[in-house]
């Protein structure tokens, strides 16, 4: 198909979609991406006009362009340590902790110019698709020193076969996914364009109970991961948001050990790990000056990405119709697919909703 009639037929498309300003720039996406665009399911995007669903999982057309272009290029090395996630599910906390536990030797957790301190999580372990691919770009990374720490939103099927075959180490965090919709929501409420009506709390949850959110379905994000920690559980580590927050010198020293820096027993009488956990705790991070302004990631201002990291802050928001609905979506969706102990993996946070609905 000529580029020319590629891009009528996408301006179309677009105009019919009410296309924004906030990511479906149509200036910015290769005619290769265009012409893809056209082929792929759409819905009510939640930040953009739509979401398209790519290889199974939903997101919004920039992102299929790096992704395309992160799955062609990437050369993966088994150093490399890759941080993974669906959005709003502790990503940045992940970030800061990593690095903090990976450069601990190279830089003093105490020290008053650590690059936490000056630096966004998201600028010390960039997306692939947010960073180092967006905008056609097709970056150089063969001089970075090893180890070298990315993240992506990427499901576990859809990463590059060259990843899936080598021996880098790969982080998963889940979060419920009552807090993981409320956070997604009031996020995307933030960065919506100014003339864009806001998000109707009713009208998303409908959405993302029906699996489109960015890189959603939620479920079949988190079991992708799961199975994969089940079994290459030395490459794979699988973590819980609420677990984490309950106990985060324990999943510290389990982060360590499983990147192959565990801490010694000399680090651990000098308070490191709960140093890295005070450096690296959501009250430090929020209050430092990079973090209440500027933007790591294109579109995104820093002072979004922390909000209240609370654990069942989606009582003050969802109806009782709505965590009934959620519980049996998802008892149906982890039970029946991951069985019991994908359900368990999933914090347990099933079974609380039962006894949470007392509280209505």
């Amino acid at each position: 198909m000529p580029a020319s009639t590629t891009t009528s037929m996408v301006l179309n498309h677009f105009s019919k979609n009410q296309a924004n300003d906030n990511g479906d720039d149509l200036e910015r996406l290769t005619d290769e991406c265009k012409e893809l665009l056209l082929s792929l399911p759409r819905e009510k995007g939640w930040r953009t006009a739509c979401l398209y669903k790519y290889k199974g999982f939903w997101c919004q057309p920039k992102e299929i362009q790096a992704i395309i272009s992160f799955q062609k290029h990437f050369q993966p090395r088994d150093t490399d340590v890759i941080l993974t996630s669906i959005p709003k599910s502790g990503t940045t906390w992940l970030k800061a902790l990593s690095f903090a536990i990976m450069n601990r030797k190279k830089f003093a957790i105490s020290s008053n110019d650590h690059p936490l301190l000056v630096s966004n999580p998201h600028d010390l372990a960039p997306f692939f698709e947010y960073k180092l691919y967006a905008d056609k770009q097709v970056p150089d990374l063969s001089e970075l020193p090893d180890p070298r720490l990315f993240a992506t939103h990427i499901p576990f099927a859809s990463l590059p076969d060259s990843i899936k075959k080598s021996s880098c180490r790969i982080i998963y965090i889940c979060r419920n996914p009552f807090d993981t919709f409320i956070s997604s929501w009031t996020f995307s409420n933030k960065l919506r364009s100014e003339t864009a009506p806001p998000l109707l709390l009713e009208e998303t949850f409908k959405l993302f109970c029906e699996g489109v959110v960015g890189f959603g379905p939620f479920w079949d994000h988190m079991l992708g991961y799961w199975k994969e920690s089940l079994e290459r559980q030395d490459k794979v580590l699988f973590l819980k948001y609420e677990d984490m927050k309950a106990d985060v010198t324990f999943y510290l020293k389990k982060i360590a050990k499983f990147l192959g820096c565990p801490f010694s027993m000399e680090e651990e009488k000098e308070g490191v790990v709960e140093k890295i956990a005070s450096l690296c705790s959501f009250e430090k991070m929020k209050n430092l000056e990079v973090n209440k302004s500027g933007r790591s990631i294109t579109n995104f201002e820093n002072k979004h990405l922390f909000r209240k990291a609370e654990v069942g802050d989606w009582v003050n928001y969802l109806s009782p119709s709505m965590v009934k609905q959620l519980s049996q979506l998802t008892e149906e969706k982890l039970g029946g697919s991951g069985g019991v102990q994908a359900a368990a993996a999933a914090s347990s946070f099933v079974i609380k909703k039962k006894f949470e609905l007392q509280r209505y």
